[in-house]
């Protein structure tokens, strides 16, 4: 990162130089004006990190200096320097955007000092927009469809408030992706965000992981502990299978909701919280509702902006981006040059129903970068159930040539099933030399087995 620049502003000339010299040994960049006017003409040439700035200057005084300079670019830091200091002039200075305030005679040392921690916060603020950058991009959202530019459409009108999200979808579709992406992109972006998994808690801790306990509040309770929405306290708590809550939990869950408040299991006082509530579920809670088993306030209460994450099947044309995505995704966690896919894998790709959705897309793409050894994956790399499925619902979409490798890879891994994957058996089986099997068998992309696989 380069060195600090900073402006001194002083009518003093001894005050400008001896600023300056003090600060370029600490290794920062330095220039120097006499005037508001000649700080307003080197804040255009040059965009500065900190500036010193005097309140009594000749002509524009650094107070007008500091509003002109706050209009045009909010980013520098303002130490203003008063020889003249009043509670008034500190008010209004700080109301104008200074970041802090010093009086004359100066303490060079004290300056340091103070410049040093104006330069952390910046820094650090710095290093937040970083951050907050790196998440926007983890939690991209992928896909070029009309589904999906309507769903990044909508999240880009609901991150900034405050309101609860519902979000449907199958399982694996990227309902938290979804999730997080309203998180990264909201005012509460800096705070935690925090899950929890409503199918895999066990009804009898469930209570405790939303609400937290006291210390002995049930066998086994042998410390305090600090529920998800406490830890969530200021930033946002992900609900997800929000449908397998118990209506025990849904009326406690209700409540919270209301009042912002919890009460830890066992506690006699609540706690106040503001946490926003981003809920999940893969069932349809209107027949949950008329089944009896999810509260209907409850429902109204969570599902102030709902959200559908479409299943992969209806946006297949973002396939080829997604795995594209995952490959070079995978390429990077594993240090490998990104692989390429063929047009005849691609179209299997496409055409493949994907049950699990994007889930089973990003699981099968990082088997593929781990497995595959060449650099561009071909159709004869991919597992036998892509083919079955693309056989049946579009038996036209691929080549004769990707027709009879397809047939090919079915029969021998189903005389491979029926001899117990034994190739010297298989090949026999078949009527061919073991030698010409194992070539065979090579070009589909089979890899052998020292044993039957459990089915």
């Amino acid at each position: 990162m380069p060195p600090f620049s900073i402006l001194v502003v002083d009518d003093e000339s001894g005050i400008r130089s001896s600023l300056q010299a003090i600060l370029r040994e600490e290794g920062w960049e330095t220039d120097a004006a006499a005037t508001g006017e000649e700080c307003l003409k080197a804040a255009e040439k040059k965009r500065y990190d900190l500036l010193l700035l005097d309140v009594w200057l000749p002509g524009m005084d650094g107070l007008e200096v500091l509003r002109r300079l706050k209009e045009r670019d909010p980013h520098p830091l303002v130490i203003v320097i008063s020889g003249h200091a009043t509670i008034e002039t500190a008010v209004k200075a700080t109301k104008l955007g200074a970041f802090d305030f010093i009086e004359k005679p100066l303490s060079m040392e004290k300056t340091v000092l103070l410049v040093r921690h104006a330069l952390d916060q910046l820094l650090l603020a710095e290093e937040n927009r970083e951050l907050r950058d790196q998440l926007r991009a983890r939690y991209r959202i992928v896909g070029e469809s009309v589904p999906m530019k309507a769903l990044r459409q909508q999240l880009g009108l609901t991150a900034p408030t405050n309101s609860r999200v519902l979000i449907y979808g199958e399982s694996g579709t990227g309902k938290e992706l979804v999730a997080r992406a309203l998180h990264a992109d909201s005012l509460r972006a800096g705070k935690a965000f925090v899950e929890v998994n409503c199918a895999a808690i066990p009804e009898e801790l469930i209570e405790s992981e939303l609400f937290g306990h006291q210390k002995g509040a049930f066998t086994g309770a042998s410390e305090d502990k600090t529920g998800k929405f406490q830890k969530a306290d200021g930033g946002t708590l992900f609900l997800d299978e929000v449908g397998d809550m118990s209506l025990r939990t849904q009326s406690k869950v209700l409540r919270v909701l209301e009042e912002q408040r919890v009460e830890p299991v066992g506690a006699v006082a609540s706690v106040q919280v503001d946490t926003r509530v981003i809920a999940a579920t893969n069932k349809n809670l209107e027949e949950e509702m008329a089944r009896g088993r999810f509260r209907e306030d409850l429902f109204y209460r969570l599902n102030v902006v709902p959200f559908y994450v479409p299943t992969l099947r209806e946006r297949r044309e973002d396939i080829p981006l997604l795995a594209d995505h995952f490959l070079g995704e995978f390429a990077a966690a594993y240090g490998r040059r990104k692989k390429g896919l063929s047009g005849e894998a691609v179209a299997v790709l496409e055409n493949y129903g994907w049950p699990g959705n994007v889930r089973e897309l990003k699981n099968l793409v990082e088997r593929l970068v781990i497995m595959v050894p060449q650099e561009r994956i071909e159709a004869r790399h991919l597992p036998p159930e892509l083919f079955r499925d693309h056989k049946r619902g579009l038996p036209g979409a691929v080549t004769l040539q990707e027709a009879r490798a397809v047939s090919e890879r079915d029969f021998i891994l189903r005389k491979l099933e029926e001899n117990r994957w034994n190739v010297s058996r298989t090949a026999a089986a078949i009527g061919l030399e073991r030698s010409h099997l194992h070539r065979k068998m090579k070009a589909l992309g089979i890899a052998p087995r020292r044993k039957r696989p459990p089915r």
